[in-house]
Order: C-alpha cells, then structure tokens, then sequence
C-alpha cells in the first residue's frame, strides 16, 4: 500500500510541476513586464508578477526534480490563493462567460498542500542532497 502512495505522490509532484513550469515559461515569453502591468491592473503590486514568475518556473523545475518539494508546494499554495483572491474569485467557481472561474486553481491548490504535508520521496533529488531526511 505504502508504494502506491509513493507512486500516487510522484504523479502529483511532476504533474503539478510541468503545470508550474509551463505557467511560468508562459510568463516570461509574455513579458515580465507586461505581467507586472496585469498585476497592477488588477490591484496587486507589480513586482510581485515577477516574483510569482520565478516561483511557478524555478519551483516547476524544482518540483519535477523533487528538490524541496514541500517548501515548493507552500510557495505554489500560496501563489494559488492569491491568484484565487485576486484574481478568480470574482468570476465564480465555474467562470461567468468571459473568464475561466477558480475551479481549476482550487485543484492545484489542493495538489500543492497535498504535496507540502506528505513530501514526495520516489526519484526525488532530495534522497541523493539528505539521504537520511524523509523529505
């Protein structure tokens, strides 16, 4: 049973990576820039478009390599409730016609506690840097 939870684990963590990675790629061919511009139009301080650009990137790679994998999820929870606050909630869970609702964030949310409460250890990084830690 304990495999299956790994396994189960592992499918979290590099699923919930690539999504991050790809966010953040998304981000930076966009224009930091432009995303600190969209930031400030919605009401939220500009620098931190580039501060959730690196996080959703470096902590997408870091994910899929299991490095941090619980500190990463923490931060990505965190990007996910702001985005959700800031950004989504307005437009209901399933989105109103013009924009996508919160429905998908409120999955990855979830995805990234799971992922900061139980760790990840199947073909993670952290097992070669703390061979003794249980991530």
């Amino acid at each position: 049973m304990a495999q299956k939870y790994e396994w189960a684990l592992l499918i979290l963590r590099v699923v919930l990576g690539v999504t991050f990675l790809i966010h953040g790629i998304a981000k930076f061919q966009m224009g930091l820039g432009n995303v600190a511009g969209w930031f400030e139009s919605i009401g939220v301080a500009g620098f931190l478009g580039y501060v959730v650009a690196f996080i959703e990137l470096i902590g997408g790679m870091a994910l899929i390599l299991g490095l941090g994998t619980r500190m990463i999820s923490a931060l990505l929870a965190c990007v996910m409730l702001g985005a959700i606050f800031t950004a989504k909630l307005s437009a209901g869970f399933l989105g109103n016609g013009q924009t996508a609702g919160y429905e998908l964030d409120v999955t990855l949310l979830s995805v990234a506690i799971a992922l900061c409460l139980s760790g990840s250890r199947l073909f993670a990084l952290d097992n070669k840097f703390f061979e003794s830690s249980k991530n």
